[in-house]
């Protein structure tokens, strides 16, 4: 992916945003995920059946990287299962983190395949997997 379209991917999922919305349904894990240094601020809620995403929405207050972030991530893991919605996080922390990973199953996420050179943004970048890995967690505990 070339640095236009990496940044036309990522003002694309910033400025209209897929999945998000509020929601209050007893169906829904619930998680909040904030980063400490800056305003990122954003509410989870995932929707399991079967060990299957189902539907996953976001709310809240987030820079442009973890809002694009949180946004393609939902258009990715809603339908997989929990085993390949894993493979998919494991594979994104690879990227960030310069690891070996495959980047045919990252599909739009490879847009951030260059944020480890403003390592700050890191934390914009992987703050929803972390809310998404705590629901997941949630999930297996209920």
């Amino acid at each position: 992916m070339d640095a236009d379209l990496k940044r036309e991917v990522i003002y694309d999922n910033y400025s209209n945003p897929s999945n998000r919305g509020h929601i209050e349904n007893e169906e829904y894990i619930y998680v909040n995920t904030n980063n400490s240094s800056c305003i990122d601020n954003i509410d989870l809620w995932v929707k399991l059946k079967s060990g299957i995403i189902e539907d996953i929405k976001f709310d809240g207050e987030a820079c442009a990287i973890s809002t694009a972030s949180t946004s393609i991530m939902t258009k990715e893991l809603v339908g997989k299962s929990i085993e390949e919605a894993k493979k998919f996080i494991e594979n994104f922390y690879n990227m960030i983190e310069e690891r070996e990973y495959d980047s045919n199953i990252l599909n739009e996420a490879l847009a951030f395949d260059e944020i480890y050179k403003q390592a700050n943004r890191k934390t914009c970048a992987t703050l929803p997997y972390k809310g998404i890995l705590d629901a997941l967690e949630k999930y297996k505990n209920e």
